[in-house]
């Protein structure tokens, strides 16, 4: 089972705790509070500088309203490091960001250095014992080199100190910014119970098209065509039959085109790769394939990939005026990472009714996030990541 936070990554077992990412990712976590401390300290002298009460009081306020969603957007955005499952901004959550940015700018952020302070600086300044105190001053060497030994064994337990203590924070960041918690998983899983259900009609729908329909439809064609050569070529009939066939021709193009949207017979065959590569061939922009994976991935992902591919590149013929268009896509530590660039003019806005928000929902649903750089003027890169474990 794929490990999602700090706090699950403390019941792996050790050598595989300590040479995981976890302990770093934490330790980035906890570092990265000192961003926060800089703020505090700056906004408050510059304000103390300023000399006048009633002023300073105004511009407390000021700053106050400015620094709220600031902090509350780096706590969402930095709990990335030690919780893969993204946090969104719930409904009427002023009150509880508010809350967050009191306690992180009062409390934690020096709570968080003076946890590294002396849970890694403790056993960083035994290791360097030799350095910091010379044999030359009076230290005997025997008593250097045990404390570099002791702060080679503590190092470890620094590791679960820093990854301990990041997953609490996490979980009081978390509680503070979504504690409709179990309102929102259960949104959730709904909302993949009934993208199963989608998929299942889906393909339902994708068999009996293929069974049936298209069947009908190469038959009157065939028809169509031998009756094309047993009349004469000069006559009314003859190019009535012949209009009859090429309607028949393009009306089987167009069944094939939309049973191959609904879900590609390449994909179940030959995988997201090869899926992807026959869509780019399709697409009126000139699309760059470079889909390197090692393996098959779970349906789930391949189908919610092929579908963001799909989409993406649907998009980009439509609204992105881009002369050329690229895909890429690896696995990497058991999450496929893509990215889908063009050189349009950009300006791409999910509240714009180009089918972003549908796209954010379908990665939401495999637990998967979405990001979208997208300037006025270009270019535009949707970087999708989905775990596949």
């Amino acid at each position: 089972m794929r490990t999602r936070t700090a706090l699950e990554a403390l019941t792996l077992r050790p050598l595989p705790f300590l040479r995981s990412r976890w302990p770093w990712r934490s330790l980035a976590y906890l570092l990265s509070s000192a961003v926060l401390g800089v703020t505090v300290a700056v906004t408050a002298v510059s304000i103390s500088l300023l000399g006048f009460v009633p002023l300073m009081a105004v511009v407390g306020i000021a700053a106050a309203g400015l620094v709220v969603p600031l902090v509350a957007g780096f706590e969402r955005w930095r709990m990335r490091l030690v919780d893969s499952v993204p946090v969104t901004r719930v409904t009427a959550g002023r009150w509880r960001e508010i809350s967050l940015t009191l306690v992180s700018v009062l409390a934690l952020w020096w709570i968080d250095l003076v946890v590294v302070g002396f849970s890694v600086g403790g056993p960083v300044v035994l290791i360097l014992s030799p350095a910091l105190q010379p044999v030359e001053a009076g230290w005997p060497l025997a008593a250097a080199l045990t404390a570099s030994a002791a702060g080679l064994v503590l190092l470890p337990v620094a590791a679960y100190i820093v990854t301990a203590w990041a997953g609490a924070r996490q979980a009081m960041v978390r509680a503070l910014l979504a504690p409709r918690e179990g309102e929102l998983a259960d949104v959730l899983r709904s909302r993949a119970r009934l993208v199963d259900a989608f998929e299942l009609e889906r393909r339902r729908i994708e068999r009996d098209l293929h069974d049936g329909a298209q069947q009908r439809l190469v038959a009157l064609t065939v028809k169509l065509g031998l009756a094309r050569l047993d009349l004469p070529p000069d006559g009314p009939a003859a190019e009535q039959v012949a209009q009859a066939h090429e309607e028949a021709k393009r009306a089987l193009a167009e069944l094939r085109e939309l049973i191959r949207g609904v879900h590609p017979q390449i994909l179940t065959d030959r995988g997201l790769a090869a899926a992807a590569r026959d869509t780019a061939g399709r697409s009126p922009v000139p699309v760059d394939v470079d889909l390197a994976l090692p393996r098959r991935l779970p349906e789930a992902v391949e189908v919610a990939a092929y579908y963001i591919v799909s989409e993406a590149l649907s998009n980009i013929a439509k609204h992105s005026q881009a002369g050329r268009a690229q895909v890429y896509g690896r696995l990497v530590d058991d999450m496929l990472v893509m990215e889908i660039r063009d050189d349009g003019v950009g300006g791409a806005d999910p509240a714009g009714g180009t089918g972003l928000t549908g796209l954010a929902d379908r990665v939401s649903v495999v637990d998967g996030r979405m990001a979208l750089s997208s300037p006025a003027g270009g270019p535009t890169t949707m970087r999708v990541e989905i775990p596949c474990a």
